[in-house]
C-alpha cells in the first residue's frame, strides 16, 4: 500500500501535459497581465513556459529556441487580446506562463540592445538628461520601449544613418515582447525603468529619438558589440 500511496503522489505532484504544479502558480503574473490589457490596452498573450527538464531550454518544439520561453507557440500570436476575460482564462489555466505583449498597432514597441551595452548606453543618456519611457530588463537584453512605428519608418530612419549597431534589434508590428514579472528560460524579465504608477498606458518615447540615442551613444563607449 506504501507503495501504491507513493507513486500517486508522485503522479499527483506533477502534470503530464506540461502545465505547472498548483504550488508553482504566480498570482502576480495574471494581475500583471491584467493591468497591460485593460488599463493599458496593450494587447498580450501567454508565452511558451520554461522546459521544466531544463531552466535554458525551451518547452516549444524547435530544439535551438534562441528565445526559450519568451514568446508565443499556443495560442499564436495573432491570439493577443485586450479581454479581461480572456486573460483570467488564459493565466487560470497557466498560471506560471509569460506574459508576452504584441508590439506595434496601438501599442508599443521597442528597440532592443545586449545588457552590458543599454546599462552603459542608458547611464550616458541619463547625464544628457534624456527622457526615456519604461525599460525592460533581462539577464542579456534590455528593452526600451517607443511608440508604434511602420517598417516604412524604421526603414527611412536607419537608411539615413551611415551606421548602425548589428546588435540593435527592432520589436514592431508582428513582433512580440516578454514582460515584467515574467520568467523565462533566460531568467527573470524585471523593470529597469518601471513605469509610473496610475492607471494610465505609460508614456513612450518616438522611435527616431530612442535610436538617434543610443546608436550615438554605442558609438561613443565602444559598446556596440558583440551582436547578441
Amino acid at each position: 500500500m506504501r507503495e501504491i500511496l507513493g507513486r500517486r503522489r508522485r503522479l499527483l505532484s506533477r502534470r503530464n501535459d506540461g502545465r505547472p504544479r498548483r504550488n508553482d502558480a504566480r498570482p502576480e503574473l495574471v494581475g500583471a497581465a491584467l493591468t497591460f490589457a485593460t488599463q493599458w490596452q496593450w494587447p498580450v498573450l501567454p508565452g511558451v513556459a520554461p522546459d521544466p527538464q531544463g531552466r535554458a531550454r525551451c518547452a516549444c518544439p524547435d530544439p535551438e529556441c534562441t528565445v526559450p520561453g519568451a514568446h508565443p507557440f499556443d495560442p499564436g500570436l495573432l491570439a493577443a487580446t485586450t479581454d479581461a476575460r480572456m486573460v483570467r482564462w488564459w493565466w487560470t489555466n497557466r498560471p506560471s506562463a509569460p506574459v508576452i505583449l504584441a508590439t506595434g498597432g496601438k501599442a508599443p514597441c521597442a528597440v532592443s540592445l545586449p545588457a552590458l551595452a543599454a546599462s552603459r548606453a542608458l547611464a550616458l543618456l541619463d547625464r544628457r538628461g534624456m527622457r526615456l519611457g519604461p525599460v525592460i530588463a533581462s539577464p542579456t537584453r534590455w528593452a526600451l520601449l517607443v511608440k508604434p512605428y511602420s517598417m516604412e519608418q524604421l526603414g527611412e530612419l536607419l537608411y539615413a544613418k551611415d551606421f548602425v549597431p548589428g546588435s540593435l534589434r527592432f520589436h514592431g508590428e508582428g513582433g512580440y515582447l516578454a514582460l515584467p514579472p515574467s520568467e523565462t528560460g533566460q531568467g527573470a524579465v524585471r523593470w529597469e525603468r518601471a513605469p509610473l504608477p496610475g492607471s494610465a498606458a505609460p508614456w513612450v518615447p518616438d522611435v527616431e529619438a530612442v535610436v538617434d540615442a543610443v546608436v550615438d551613444a554605442l558609438t561613443r563607449t565602444g559598446v556596440s558589440a558583440p551582436e547578441l
